[in-house]
């Protein structure tokens, strides 16, 4: 009899032992662990020095939206003259999803692919402000492509719904700044 209690107490102490590692790991798991399902607060960009750099630099007009509603918060920038003219220009919507302006002299299909994360186009084709924009669908993004851009490529994509693109593209202006020539003193 003496030996059965033995086994009882020792059986009692590993349930007592995995009952406080699990009461622990619980603890935790709630207390030390963040659970913030919500999208973080991105800042918001100033842009208007890169956007002139860019226009002024470009060989094509580069676009940037005008008018947009301030709940449209611009939260990424860049310029690359040195990577075929790379413009980049990455907006958080209202509702907290993301829409990108990318341009480059760079081959098209490749842009495109890059630019929209392996979305495909599709037969259907969008006509805004007197352009016309292929939609592309499938990929990681869904994305609008400006059709008759010779010498360089302009995809709005992102992971917006194409009422977000088409609010976007609504808003561009592509334009370019020329530099003035040197005056002869």
């Amino acid at each position: 009899m003496a030996g059965s209690k033995g086994k009882q107490k020792t059986a009692r102490d590993m349930i007592l032992s995995l009952a406080l590692i699990g009461i622990a790991a619980a603890v935790v798991y709630f207390l030390a662990i963040p659970h913030d399902n919500h999208a973080p607060d991105l800042k918001r960009v100033d842009y208007r020095v890169e956007l002139l750099t860019a226009r002024r630099a470009a060989s094509y007009p580069v676009a940037a939206p005008e008018g947009l509603s301030d709940s449209w918060k611009a939260t990424s920038v860049s310029y690359d003259g040195a990577n075929g003219d790379y413009w980049h220009l990455g907006f958080q919507t209202p509702d907290a999803q993301y829409v990108q302006i990318e341009q480059s002299t760079q081959k098209r299909d490749a842009f495109i692919d890059q630019a929209s994360q392996g979305a495909k186009a599709t037969r259907r084709a969008e006509h805004i402000d007197g352009r016309t924009w292929t939609r592309y669908s499938g990929g990681r993004y869904e994305a609008l492509v400006l059709e008759d851009t010779p010498g360089s490529t302009t995809v709005v994509a992102g992971t917006g719904s194409f009422d977000d693109l088409t609010k976007m593209v609504s808003a561009l202006k592509l334009a370019r700044t020329p530099v003035p020539a040197p005056s002869a003193s």
